[in-house]
């Protein structure tokens, strides 16, 4: 799971760099480290989630 979310997240942000996306928060290409810190939070929570039990 934390694969596929990496993956997905790094499209995002290689995405966000050539054309913003344009979502609240996100209109400019200088906010792509957002997308990291986003990308940080779930992973960590897939990770708590998948090793918790």
């Amino acid at each position: 799971m934390t694969k596929i979310l990496a993956f997905l997240i790094l499209a995002m942000m290689m995405v966000h760099l050539v054309k913003p996306l344009g979502l609240p928060g996100l209109k400019r290409r200088a906010d792509f480290w957002k997308l990291a810190v986003l990308a940080l939070g779930l992973m960590a929570l897939a990770a708590a989630a998948s090793h918790g039990r």
